[in-house]
């Protein structure tokens, strides 16, 4: 029996083009985080650690890494008997030959009968790529309190920030009254968070509907919530507190990573009441040779560091040789800084070779250095 009788679906069919290389042969919510994570394992161990035992992984994009790493749902804690991760792919249906999802609505429309099967008394849509820990039954609980046909998680923004943000105007009980999409004036800075509560009967209507409208862009922001509003449903503003971000760009994931070397970082990878799973790494242990500089890093396991590693996030596997030199940056599992190497304010993919003495990024950089590739 479902802890909370919600069934949570994961949209990670993302192609993340921002990334660049980053994402030419694998799915955005596949990129590593923190030296050993990926961006899915965020959303899948708040599934967890929120007691939801049942999770669907919507994919498209480069699936195959992605697939078969989410099917294996011991790692996020998730292989309970009545429950567990299911990959959920475009599939050819009576209907249709076939197609892939047409957005983020349609996505959840062609797995109805996943849904239905399972007969949920409401559902959670996430995206798969963002980095946050968040108690996803704390939220239903608001959802339930609000007598809501739709809850949405949003967050505060400055104004300049709300103008990339879908932006919710609420009235004094938090009610949603407006939704503007990317408003050049907002009128609020609550900035949607693409986290979403809905009672299932209620949207599965909305869904069929939404389905046969030839106009429709299939889309919870553009098409979906607009009509409920139309409809003067119930939609309620969850207010999230803590840490959240969009790693959708190479400067934003840079960020985030940096984010963890803070003093009194928001984003605790380490707190044992809010676990972070992820796969189990198979690597050797660390090895920190004797001329090393080591300086205020996350180091994962695997890691060779002979030259020296400053203010940096250092992945599985990752060999920085001696005289190389690695300052503020992101080293992506299985990257091998060669010797005298210089590399600054840079994310280096993984499995990248940094060949020796080469220099990439500078101090004095307002962008973040991608190296990714055959690097000359």
């Amino acid at each position: 029996m479902r802890a909370n009788n919600m069934v949570a679906m994961i949209l990670a069919g993302g192609r993340g083009s921002r990334l660049y290389d980053l994402t030419k042969k694998v799915a955005k919510p596949a990129v590593h985080f923190g030296g050993k994570y990926r961006i899915i394992d965020f959303p899948l161990s708040n599934c967890a650690n929120s007691d939801i035992s049942t999770v669907g992984v919507l994919t498209q994009y480069e699936s195959v890494l992605l697939n078969s790493y989410v099917a294996r749902d011991h790692y996020w804690g998730l292989d309970t008997y009545d429950g567990g991760v299911y990959v959920l792919t475009p599939r050819e249906r009576d209907t249709a030959n076939l197609e892939v999802y047409r957005g983020t609505a349609d996505a959840i429309t062609a797995n109805i009968d996943f849904l239905d099967n399972i007969n949920p008394e409401y559902i959670l849509i996430l995206s798969g790529d963002h980095i946050y820990k968040m108690n996803y039954d704390k939220m239903l609980d608001y959802h339930k309190k609000m007598n809501a046909d739709a809850t949405i998680a949003v967050r505060e923004v400055s104004l300049k920030e709300a103008t990339r943000f879908g932006i919710m105007n609420t009235n004094k009980d938090d009610m949603i009254i407006e939704f503007e999409e990317k408003p050049a004036h907002p009128k609020s800075n609550l900035a949607s968070m693409g986290i979403y509560i809905f009672t299932y009967k209620t949207l599965r209507k909305y869904l069929v509907a939404d389905a046969k409208n030839p106009d429709s862009h299939h889309d919870f922001g553009n098409d979906i919530i607009p009509n409920y509003l139309n409809d003067k449903k119930r939609l309620t503003a969850y207010r999230f507190k803590g840490y959240w971000k969009d790693v959708g760009t190479v400067d934003s994931l840079w960020e985030a990573n940096m984010d963890l070397l803070k003093d009194n970082a928001e984003l605790d990878l380490g707190d044992p009441t809010w676990k972070i799973y992820t796969e189990d790494v198979n690597a050797l242990p660390q090895f920190i040779g004797k001329d090393a500089k080591v300086e205020h890093c996350y180091v994962t396991q695997g890691s060779v560091i002979e030259g020296s590693a400053v203010n940096s996030v250092i992945g599985t596997n990752v060999v920085i040789e001696p005289g190389a030199k690695v300052i503020d940056s992101v080293i992506q599992p299985g990257a091998k800084i060669r010797a005298g190497a210089t590399v600054t304010r840079c994310i280096v993919a993984d499995d990248v070779e940094v060949p020796a003495g080469a220099v990439f990024g500078s101090k004095n950089s307002k962008e973040i250095q991608l190296v990714a590739g055959k690097s000359e």
